[in-house]
């Protein structure tokens, strides 16, 4: 396949950042970095402007990684409580997702993207649990949340427990 050298001029995700030559296929290059003005393909004249693309990708990295420590701060501030529906013993109707979380976080005015936070499974039972949080690539942090019943949590009589169990039993 037909490969190009090109220049980044913005920050392209999974590909670079500015100031950075990277080799792509030849048509990524020609019909999506090149249009959208992301790149420059690699000629004497272009060189030149490498050392400005990285003061400026030093000046942006640098305006990233304290805003992504202003937001752990908040976001470490924050007690975060997810009041979900219970039924019989407080057992869960659903889970609780990485989804839930955020717009809980939402409400308190934090926003975060649903890949900047890691849940390993949904939570399928009341208590304290935690997610990971990375907001950066060297901001990274494990968030506390708790799951809590929005009704009154109702115990079975044990004579009901031991009925409902001899009943599965024969089924």
């Amino acid at each position: 396949m037909a490969t190009s050298k090109i220049l980044l001029v913005k920050p392209v995700e999974d590909l670079g950042n500015e100031g950075e030559q990277v080799t792509v296929k030849a048509g990524y290059a020609r019909n999506y970095l090149l249009p959208k003005k992301l790149a420059l393909p690699v000629n004497r004249a272009n060189k030149k402007m490498v050392e400005a693309l990285l003061k400026a990708r030093d000046a942006r990295l640098a305006a990233e990684l304290s805003a992504a420590e202003a937001l752990a701060e908040k976001i470490k501030a924050v007690s975060v409580a997810i009041a979900v529906k219970t039924g019989e013993g407080g057992k869960l109707f659903g889970s609780v997702t990485a989804q839930n979380i955020i717009d809980r976080l939402a409400a308190e005015g934090i926003e975060l993207k649903k890949k900047q936070l890691r849940l390993v499974a949904p939570v399928k039972e009341l208590g304290k649990h935690t997610a990971s949080v990375r907001l950066h690539s060297n901001v990274k942090f494990d968030l506390e949340f708790e799951v809590v019943s929005e009704n009154p949590i109702e115990e079975q009589p044990e004579a009901e427990k031991s009925e409902k169990a001899a009943e599965k039993k024969q089924a």
